[in-house]
């Protein structure tokens, strides 16, 4: 029986899907390069989540690698497209998830609900008097990439708080943002100087790594908020903590980090008007089960040699290994 190996876990229905399609489906005992590289060897399919999969492991016969989310950036996308191994991802099985989160962190850090929390909790019910609590209500957001999660994110924002929506992204059209009844500004520096709330929603690539540098954070509106939903490396870590720190952001959401799980020693850990979740933003029921029956649909597709709907790389399909 040909065995597919999960990587790290994924939702029932789609490892039922895979049982259906005839497979034997294994859990690697770690996400760990080293240990996948051995625990794959015997696998025709795999499906990782931010684990991603390293070179190593992709000498096994693998015949497609299923990309459990629309990021990619832990995967080695180069080397699998040069060995004609296909990979498939699902561009849309987290995006209402995800936009919900980035919403709900912009009210928490304008709620000051965790702080709220701790002090209720600590018997400190003058907390109320303290201040600094704010609306959204007609306030400035900037989505900075304007794909299918940060638009879904300005749609609930627009609507929910009839927040004014300016958005950043040399790859989407004007037509497109105004016809949403959002702008579209050509400068990065003067949406982020302009912007209440600033949320990011890009993938991670060269040239968006640190986008977010020292620079453009303290070029950010006194007083303005970040949340990012999308990838860590997109902030810089040490100059996020120093905008927190002096007043220059009054808040900040992170749901991903440049290494997970994030060290408790990091110091994001010690700055208090600092919102942190575990990458948990795609991880709602109702996502992980889209998310895993599309990758285990596609994963399937490629066994039996149809062309699935969304490959990273299609230009392997007609040179793909193990075709045959």
């Amino acid at each position: 029986m040909s065995v597919c190996l999960l990587i790290q876990p994924i939702h029932q229905k789609g490892i039922q899907l895979l049982m259906d399609a005839g497979l034997e489906v294994s859990q690697a005992s770690s996400a760990a390069m080293d240990v996948v590289a051995k625990e794959i060897v015997p696998a025709v399919a795999a499906i990782t989540r931010n684990a991603g999969l390293n070179r190593q492991a992709m000498e096994a016969a693998l015949k497609v690698l299923g990309n459990h989310g629309i990021g990619v950036d832990p995967v080695d996308v180069k080397y699998a497209t040069e060995i004609g191994l296909p990979i498939v991802f699902t561009p849309y099985g987290n995006v209402q998830s995800v936009a919900e989160h980035t919403v709900s962190q912009m009210l928490a850090i304008a709620k000051r609900t965790r702080e709220a929390d701790r002090a209720v909790r600590k018997g400190n019910y003058d907390y109320r008097y303290s201040g600094g609590f704010r609306e959204l209500f007609e306030k400035t957001l900037a989505v900075i990439g304007f794909g299918r999660t940060g638009r879904r994110t300005a749609e609930i924002a627009k609507a929910a708080f009839s927040m004014r929506v300016i958005a950043y992204d040399p790859y989407v059209d004007k037509s497109e943002i105004n016809s949403l009844g959002m702008e579209k500004w050509d400068s990065l520096e003067q949406v982020l100087a302009a912007a209440d709330v600033v949320s990011l929603h890009l993938q991670l690539t060269r040239e968006t790594r640190n986008l977010m540098n020292r620079e453009r954070i303290f070029g950010m509106k006194k007083g303005a908020m970040l949340v990012n939903t999308a990838r860590g490396a997109l902030v810089e870590a040490e100059a996020l903590i120093d905008a927190l720190k002096n007043g220059h952001l009054c808040g900040a959401a992170m749901d991903v980090f440049e290494k997970e799980p994030l060290s408790p020693d990091h110091p994001y850990t010690e700055v208090d008007n600092l919102v942190l979740s575990p990458h948990i933003a795609g991880a709602t029921e109702e996502s992980l089960q889209r998310t895993a029956i599309q990758t285990a649909t596609q994963v399937i597709e490629v066994l039996e040699g149809k062309k699935p709907m969304h490959l990273v790389n299609p230009e392997v399909w007609d040179r793909r290994r193990f075709s045959q």
